[in-house]
């Protein structure tokens, strides 16, 4: 579960990077959901500014999914 390969604009790597921090840090199923809101809405937010193509805003999404899936089965114990 990393963003690395995926080639971003300057400057919302770290904004991007942050984002999945708190999806893999998330301690409940609430703050899990939230954090999976607020990066679904950053990336279409930069897609609708056409700052990022739409393969990388799949991969993007891709990426946000696995890793709220993958905690979310954490979760769960």
């Amino acid at each position: 579960m990393s963003i690395e390969h995926i080639s971003l604009p300057k400057g919302v790597g770290p904004q991007a990077a942050k984002l999945l921090d708190a999806i893999t840090g998330a301690a409940t199923a609430e703050e899990l959901n939230r954090a999976g809101g607020k990066a679904e809405g950053f990336v279409l937010g930069l897609e609708a500014s056409k700052a990022i193509k739409s393969q990388v805003a799949e991969s993007l999404y891709v990426a946000y999914d696995d890793a709220a899936s993958h905690r979310a089965d954490e979760l769960k114990g």
